[in-house]
């Protein structure tokens, strides 16, 4: 998705990556499933959390409010609508949609699945710009390879220390998810921290052309 591509390098992030190199990004089995161990070992409330899900709020409002602003005044015109059902099937349609700069989201506060520390707003506003920023700019999927190439993407447009809790978010559930709950149902969401390493970016790109022959889609 092009605008947003472009949005993305405007807003000042630091990613480096090709476009199409987001395509041939996958989820090392054996790194996912040390993730869901960690975020599943993790506390649902951990006070050492905090600060970075305090920086990980600011840093999304200020995304979301980019992602939706008028397009004269520098912002990307996407027009956000907040829904009760999950609203796509799949990537292609969620895609077809932004591309007419729309966006639906599934809301929070339908899921039965609060957040220790995120408002149902401050979620839905997240759930908005990392559909836009992860999934729709590199046109993955809601699978475990694209869920790590949206990850990767969108981690780029937050700070070191927001990254950390935009982690536990993404990559920790989802691959608590597929490894631990065998994509039988969505794990509780925590306010914590996972190690370190798995919120580095470099994480994702160790060997990446190898893992994209050898690991099954």
């Amino acid at each position: 998705m092009q605008y947003l591509l472009d949005g993305a390098r405007r807003y000042g992030v630091g990613d480096t990556l090709a476009p199409a190199a987001y395509t041939r990004v996958r989820l090392n089995p054996a790194l996912g499933v040390a993730i869901a161990e960690a975020y599943m070992a993790a506390p649902v409330r951990d006070e050492r959390a905090f600060a970075a899900y305090a920086a990980f709020c600011r840093e999304t409002v200020l995304q979301y409010h980019y992602l939706i602003g008028r397009v004269e005044f520098g912002g990307l015109g996407v027009s956000v609508r907040v829904v009760d059902e999950d609203p796509y099937p799949d990537v292609e349609s969620m895609i077809d949609d932004v591309r007419q700069r729309r966006l639906k989201v599934w809301s929070s506060a339908a899921s039965g699945n609060p957040h220790p520390y995120l408002s149902d707003g401050e979620n839905d506003m997240f759930r908005a710009v990392h559909d836009a920023f992860g999934h729709a700019a590199t046109g993955r999927g809601f699978d475990r390879h694209g869920e790590e190439a949206a990850w990767l993407k969108h981690s780029a447009m937050y700070s070191p220390i927001a990254r950390r809790a935009m982690t536990t978010e993404t990559r920790g559930q989802n691959c608590a998810q597929v490894f631990y709950f065998r994509g039988g149902r969505f794990p509780q969401q925590k306010a914590a921290l996972l190690p370190r390493f798995f919120s580095d970016p470099r994480s994702a790109l160790v060997d990446a052309t190898r893992e994209a022959r050898t690991v099954p889609c």
